[in-house]
């Protein structure tokens, strides 16, 4: 109430309000008439409590007229359900999947999730944290350090505070990229017994020169054989592979084949 409607000392509003549906109505004194707000605390009120509200002014004459009434629900607590289900699955050298499944509330709806992960030699106090809004079940961590066992937790959280987290689950991510493996330069001139084999070590693909078709042959051995049946020159490159996907390729080398 703006000062010329105040008229008089003594101003000052008096909030009324009680359960929606019942009888009698609770005041409340505001004695500072540059006050715009009051907030009632009561513990045994259950959130999302709807009630009905007005508010009165009064000066040293006596009580002036109430607002109309509206309605308002208390605030909602935090969630108290623990997300459940939930899964994580190792992607790459540094991403996790996380997915989960949330129990439906009638108090506490989350406004979205909280994911904390730490590695297996940490605590949990020293967890990561990474946030989803809204009702979103899954979330991509990235930037994770390869071949490393991960710890994970998920709780709902919304403006009154955090739900529970849900039990942890375990995920390793994959092992680094293999590391660029030698030039095997010193076979370049080491040729077989026969004229149409090579000798060379790691993994390798082989293509005659010109060609689009490759040999590919995958050897947990430092050494293989390529048949090279045709005359001509034929390019070769080796590459390490892991879980973590295919390492650098090595330089080519150039090997011609004689009939």
């Amino acid at each position: 109430v703006s000062e010329e409607f105040q008229n008089g000392e003594g101003f000052g509003y008096i909030v009324a309000f009680r359960p929606n549906g019942t009888r009698g109505w609770k005041e409340k004194m505001v004695t500072s008439s540059d006050a715009s707000k009051f907030i009632y605390r009561d513990e045994s009120v259950p959130p999302l409590t709807p009630f009905e509200v007005k508010v009165g002014v009064y000066n040293n004459k006596g009580d002036g007229p109430f607002s109309p009434i509206v309605v308002i629900c208390s605030a909602e607590g935090e969630p108290t359900a623990a997300p459940i289900d939930v899964k994580a699955t190792s992607l790459s050298v540094s991403e996790i999947l996380v997915a989960w499944k949330h129990i439906k509330e009638s108090l506490g709806r989350p406004q979205g999730f909280e994911v904390g992960y730490w590695k297996d030699m940490e605590q949990e106090e020293a967890a990561e944290k990474v946030k989803t809004e809204g009702n979103e079940s899954s979330i991509l961590l990235t930037g994770l350090e390869g071949n490393t066992l991960y710890h994970l937790t998920v709780r709902a959280y919304n403006a009154a505070g955090y739900g529970p987290p849900s039990t942890a689950v375990r995920a390793a991510t994959k092992k680094s990229l293999p590391l660029l493996p030698h030039k095997p330069s010193s076979l370049l001139n080491s040729y077989s017994s026969s004229p149409s084999a090579f000798f060379l070590f790691v993994i390798f693909v082989c293509k005659q020169e010109g060609q689009s078709n490759s040999q590919v042959i995958e050897t947990q051995k430092t050494s293989a054989v390529l048949l090279l049946p045709d005359v001509g020159v034929y390019i070769i490159e080796v590459c390490a592979v892991s879980e973590g996907g295919d390492g650098t390729a090595s330089p080519q080398i150039r090997v011609p084949s004689f009939a």
